[in-house]
């Protein structure tokens, strides 16, 4: 039997974990604070473990409280899916799907691939959570999205398929004053000695991973110095002169009067969307809109 209760227990601790004061989480949730901290102390009781340590700035999260947030978190997504598609189901409308996507898929090919499930799958909704590619495996694998568009490159694992949908070559990034910079392209090797601005590998493996490959094979491997979270983070990085970066070549819309973005003379292909799901799951919705949004680029392979 499912203990309602301690699921809305659960709940209302993601709430204040995240708020991090028990005012302002009383707010969002339209309660009065003394009923809020009162259902706490009764979930700590029940879970016989302390969540939080109290003072008058707020409250901050015990080892216990921080280590079992991810699970609640889990939790608290799945639930909201599901209050989604109960509503869904109520108003006699079709299944909804989660799809995951990166910053930079948002603007392609993530509308596409809305559309076009919209004209050919109607009864079926995609409701999309933004993710970091380091977060899409775990979150296919736990079952919180059904779909992922993230940097992610073949089989991950023995249950996660991927397609790429667009691929990019690799240009480099360079401080405006830069000796380089005022060159019209660039061999990689050229590279060695420089300083790098790269994502923490957590954020994007497959990223990560294809430009050392791509450093090694050149004969150097790169000195990662400073890291980035996003693409226009490093971009940013390079302009405060904090070193070089390696990024997808349509990209070069990001240089400006600090940063000069120069291609490189080898071709260095690298995946910057893939569609990822999990081949554990055999429902025949997802293989439905799986085929329609690899329909959406012509250069994708088959998921068969």
């Amino acid at each position: 039997m499912i203990n309602f209760r301690l699921v809305k227990h659960l709940y209302l601790f993601a709430v204040v974990a995240e708020e991090r004061h028990f005012r302002r989480a009383a707010e969002r949730l339209g309660m009065s604070q003394p009923p809020l901290s009162e259902q706490i102390q009764t979930l700590e009781a029940s879970l016989k473990v302390k969540l939080f340590q109290r003072s008058s700035r707020g409250v901050q999260l015990t080892a216990e409280g921080a280590a079992i947030l991810p699970a609640v978190q889990r939790l608290v997504a799945h639930m909201e899916k599901l209050d989604v598609s109960v509503k869904e189901a109520i108003a006699g409308k079709g299944r909804v799907l989660t799809i995951g996507a990166i910053t930079s898929a948002m603007t392609d090919p993530l509308p596409t691939i809305i559309e076009q499930v919209k004209i050919a799958l109607p009864d079926i909704k995609l409701a999309v959570v933004e993710i970091d590619s380091a977060d899409a495996i775990e979150a296919l694998e736990s079952g919180s999205i059904d779909f992922a568009l993230a940097r992610i490159e073949g089989t991950v694992g023995t249950a996660i398929r991927s397609r790429p949908l667009l691929t990019d070559r690799l240009a480099v990034a360079l401080p405006a004053w830069h000796r380089l910079a005022k060159r019209k392209a660039l061999r990689i090797n050229e590279l060695a000695d420089e300083d790098f601005v790269m994502f923490p590998r957590a954020v994007s493996p497959s990223f990560f991973d294809g430009i050392i490959a791509a450093c090694h094979a050149h004969g150097f491997t790169p000195r990662l110095l400073h890291e980035a979270r996003s693409v226009a983070s490093q971009v940013a990085m390079v302009g405060c002169s904090q070193g070089i970066a390696l990024v997808p070549s349509g990209l070069r819309s990001l240089g400006s009067d600090a940063v000069s973005i120069k291609p490189l003379r080898e071709v260095i292909e690298i995946v910057t969307i893939a569609l990822a799901w999990s081949g554990s799951n055999a429902d025949p919705t997802i293989a439905r809109v799986i085929d329609v949004a690899l329909g959406t680029n012509a250069s994708a392979p088959g998921h068969a």
